[in-house]
């Protein structure tokens, strides 16, 4: 497993650039919500951590992971750097997961070929919820804070 012996949570802020003047949108599924709710948390705490200002912080609820792609769309089209989507999908006794976690990988992979300002992948494809639960604050740490460093660095990088 990859993230067996690693803390998503863990950064060197001496290597995160400067925060302060990003703007950032967030796009979180309510599908799951304990979980998206845990990676939100990890999201905003690494902002704040790294000098953005609630001020420049947009969150926006859709209803599930599916939704993240037109919500991010629409996120894209605000005065925001970048834009971080926070989904949880986790498998279930269907094909459903397949063709949910197939779409918004490619649909969000979509917006950052087509569109100017990043979107960062906080979804997690989880085959159960106690993977979700490690992932989203738990032993293996926050996907959500992850995904707040990446879109500090894609910010700077499109800057």
């Amino acid at each position: 497993m990859a993230t067996e012996n690693n803390n998503l949570s863990e950064y060197d802020k001496a290597t995160i650039p400067n925060a302060k003047n990003f703007r950032f949108g967030i796009v979180v599924s309510e599908w799951n919500d304990t979980i998206t709710e845990g990676l939100y948390k990890g999201a905003i705490e690494a902002l704040l951590d790294n000098n953005v200002s609630k001020e420049n912080i947009i969150r926006w609820n859709v209803p599930g992971s599916y939704e993240l792609i037109f919500g991010c769309k629409k996120m894209q089209q605000q005065p925001v750097d970048a834009v971080i989507a926070i989904g949880s999908v986790i498998q279930g006794e269907t094909k459903h997961f397949d063709f949910v976690c197939e779409g918004v990988a490619q649909g969000i992979k979509d917006l950052n070929v087509l569109h100017n300002v990043p979107v960062i992948f906080c979804v997690l494809t989880d085959n159960n919820i106690q993977q979700s639960i490690d992932r989203s604050g738990g032993k293996h740490g926050n996907k959500g804070t992850e995904a707040a460093i990446a879109a500090i660095k894609m910010a700077e990088l499109n800057k």
